[in-house]
């Protein structure tokens, strides 16, 4: 068989379900958060539920619904609320990046002000980080979150941009030790499929179809029983 290549664009795709239990607002949904990196794209597959968005320009809630696509780039805040069996399929930029650390919760101001604080309440514990554990981890998480996201969402909404432009800072500063990492994950995907498609574009110029010749077909099964507990919801993951 042969070797499976990246998928297009060297993107991630993830099957979401998103968490249906309340956060200290009474809405049900996910973690807020935002990538500092990466573009997302939310294509709804079912269920009904909206997208609540900060950045700069203010906030914003986007409903969705099946056959739905939403995307936004980085630094967008982003908060899933589900209203009803939300389901959705997660394309990812960049893929690696996620999973290597570039997410940033909206825990608390104090929290996220200090290093090993906003790690010990970001980490989920090693027994609660798929669905054969209890869920409890990932729901404190996403109520830190929330009521964290709450405090910027007031303050942007009162004029002031300060504590969200603190805390854009604050992502830079958690995520600065991966940024080496960040970069070997880039150069080997999503830079080093970009460069590919230049070397063929050179090569048909020349008269070269051997990538043609050299054609496949690949597949991967739906995910398991056991999925992982994301941000916003259990998660799963196609490929990185």
């Amino acid at each position: 068989m042969a070797e499976r290549p990246p998928l297009p664009g060297a993107i991630g795709v993830s099957h979401l379900r998103v968490y249906d239990t309340e956060a200290p607002d009474g809405l049900a949904g996910g973690t807020p958060h935002l990538h500092t990196l990466c573009t997302e794209a939310y294509s709804v597959v079912a269920g009904r539920g909206r997208v609540q968005t900060l950045t700069a320009a203010g906030f914003e809630e986007v409903p969705l619904e099946p056959g739905a696509l939403v995307w936004f780039t980085p630094g967008t805040i982003h908060r899933l609320v589900n209203d009803g069996d939300l389901e959705i399929n997660v394309v990812m930029q960049n893929a690696g990046l996620p999973e290597a650390g570039d997410m940033v919760i909206t825990l608390p101001s104090d929290v996220v002000a200090d290093d090993d604080a906003y790690r010990a309440a970001a980490t989920l514990p090693p027994e609660e980080a798929t669905t054969a554990g209890s869920g409890d981890a990932a729901r404190l998480r996403r109520d830190a979150g929330v009521r964290g996201f709450t405090a910027l969402r007031d303050a942007a909404a009162a004029g002031d941009l300060g504590p969200l432009l603190a805390f854009h800072r604050a992502a830079r500063r958690i995520v600065a030790p991966h940024l080496d990492r960040f970069a070997e994950v880039w150069r080997a995907g999503p830079a080093r499929v970009a460069a590919e498609t230049g070397e063929l574009l050179e090569a048909m110029r020349d008269g070269s179809v051997d990538h043609l010749r050299a054609a496949s077909v690949h597949r991967l099964p739906p995910p398991g029983p056991e999925r992982r507990m994301g941000c916003c919801g259990t998660l799963g993951t196609y490929l990185p």
